[in-house]
């Protein structure tokens, strides 16, 4: 599994090999679609506008879709080429929306950031409970070495 790319401020203290990584995922398959409203949307709460200049032919396309087809209500003003459209609450916007209908993913992996060195297995756990308690046994294992000066 790759690691998405951070800026790190604080560089590792040891080799990649030394570390485990403690990882809860929901991957795109744990989801589905959600409406607007399941996802308390703020723009179906709230009404949006979308602005277009529609002198640019990709706007032009997107206010004529808008209108004969979106299916959406609306209000309209339009000042020389600069369109808005006004969208009130209560229906769906135009951006798709998903929830989680699966459980997380909670996984062990060796290594870090910067690779399993070892090739160490991912270990999935059946659920949040068997995670957190390998997370502290974990650091309880870091605790102990350092105390015994390891």
């Amino acid at each position: 599994m790759d690691y998405p790319q951070a800026t790190r401020s604080i560089p590792p203290d040891g080799p990649a090999w030394a570390y485990r990584t403690f990882r809860m995922l929901s991957p795109p398959s744990h989801r589905r679609p959600a409406s607007c409203e399941e996802v308390e949307c703020e723009r179906w709460q709230r009404g949006w506008l979308t602005a277009l200049d529609v002198s640019d032919p990709k706007h032009a396309e997107t206010a004529n879709w808008i209108r004969l087809k979106s299916g959406r209500a609306f209000t309209v003003a339009q000042t020389g080429s600069a369109v808005t459209f006004t969208f009130p609450p209560g229906q769906s916007c135009f951006a798709p929306h998903t929830i989680p209908y699966k459980p997380h993913l909670f996984l062990v992996q060796g290594g870090d950031w910067r690779g399993n060195p070892r090739g160490v297995p991912v270990v999935r756990h059946s659920g949040v409970q068997a995670w957190v308690d390998d997370f502290g046994e974990n650091q309880q294992a870091i605790i102990d070495r350092i105390q015994r000066g390891m």
